[in-house]
């Protein structure tokens, strides 16, 4: 069992939309309760001495959605930033986003590169946020940029070229909202991780949430392929020499 506090957290953070049905207000709505409950979290990980918080904010199948709900996300994106941004910098946060640029307007991609420069001195906390994400694409634009170069296809070569390419993979993976999937998230990083699901939706996700997903993980056996027995005694033939 891990008795330690999971040094890299990942989230799927679903639920948003559900929440805003259920009181009968726009989706919007509930993906701007999100970014509270966003706020929360960081806030959350960063006092229980969590290094790094990835989360999934938007898909690149996301853009399958209605119109209006995709520009509204957009909107959002930037307003958050110019709010939260100056606050991430006094807690200490450095924030990066993880996904494709290309097909974001140029308003979302000035935004990205101020936020991540304005915190990019920070190290109390790792944010990485998956923004226009998807696990499959983080694999073929790895792949692509090993082609481009003629280097060998290794599964150290490819992971370095992944997004996350110089960080450690996740510890625990955690996805709101009741669903038991990955959607796309971290597909190659999942490999090890500890994953845990929870009903809560994500607008409602608190520090209570967030300690019993912490309290869960600390009750896993993480064995990388080897046997428990190997885990308690790690070395026997060299004791017995």
């Amino acid at each position: 069992m891990s008795s330690a506090v999971p040094h890299h957290i990942a989230i799927v953070m679903d639920g948003n939309g559900r929440w805003a049905t259920r009181r009968y207000l726009p989706r919007v709505a509930g993906h701007k309760a999100g970014v509270d409950a966003l706020r929360r979290c960081v806030r959350a990980c960063a006092a229980r001495g969590v290094s790094i918080l990835t989360v999934f904010a938007f898909s690149s199948e996301n853009w399958n959605r209605p119109q209006e709900e995709v520009s509204g996300l957009m909107e959002l994106l930037v307003i958050a930033l110019s709010r939260e941004v100056p606050q991430l910098v006094t807690d200490g946060v450095c924030l990066r986003f993880l996904g494709e640029r290309a097909g974001l307007s140029a308003a979302v991609r000035s935004g990205l590169v101020r936020a991540e420069a304005a915190t990019a001195g920070n190290t109390r906390l790792h944010l990485n946020v998956c923004f226009n994400y998807g696990g499959r694409w983080d694999i073929v634009q790895a792949a692509n940029r090993l082609a481009q170069r003629g280097a060998t296809v290794t599964e150290e070569s490819l992971a370095a070229e992944m997004q996350m390419g110089q960080l450690p993979e996740p510890d625990l993976i955690i996805r709101t909202g009741g669903e038991q999937r990955l959607s796309n998230f971290l597909l190659w990083q999942a490999a090890y991780s500890e994953l845990y699901f929870c009903n809560t939706l994500w607008p409602e996700f608190d520090e209570h949430a967030l300690d019993l997903a912490i309290a869960a993980f600390c009750q896993r056996e993480r064995r990388f392929g080897k046997t428990s027995e190997q885990l308690r005694d790690p070395a026997p033939s060299q004791q017995a020499a």
